[in-house]
């Protein structure tokens, strides 16, 4: 990407766990054509629902979501890995004309 104008515009929701921004996400992503890309560092590992405030099924139906339940706990997997596969989700979904919604507060 050479100037700005190239780069994916995105809606980037963060903050603490527990205040609603999955449900601001999903109206979001209703309203003007978004998926969202969870970025939570506990919701990418399968197995691990209690406690990470993954989205409900209901949620889950609602809009499409990325980067939740992506990798097993034993499995090995960093911040380097995490930002590579999320951006190649953005540049993707971007490419089809939907606007990618990343949302977590880790």
């Amino acid at each position: 990407m050479s100037n700005a104008e190239e780069k994916p515009k995105i809606v980037i929701i963060c903050g603490p766990t527990g205040i609603g921004k999955t449900s601001v996400a999903i109206d979001i992503a209703g309203t003007v054509n978004g998926e969202i890309i969870s970025a939570d560092s506990m919701q990418i590992f399968r197995h691990m629902d209690i406690g990470t405030a993954k989205p409900s099924p209901v949620e889950l139906a609602k809009s499409r979501h990325h980067m939740i339940d992506i990798v097993n706990p034993d499995e090995h997997f960093d911040a380097a890995l995490f930002s590579e596969i999320a951006h190649n989700k953005v540049l993707k979904l971007d490419k089809r004309s939907i606007v990618p919604i990343v949302a977590g507060g880790t």
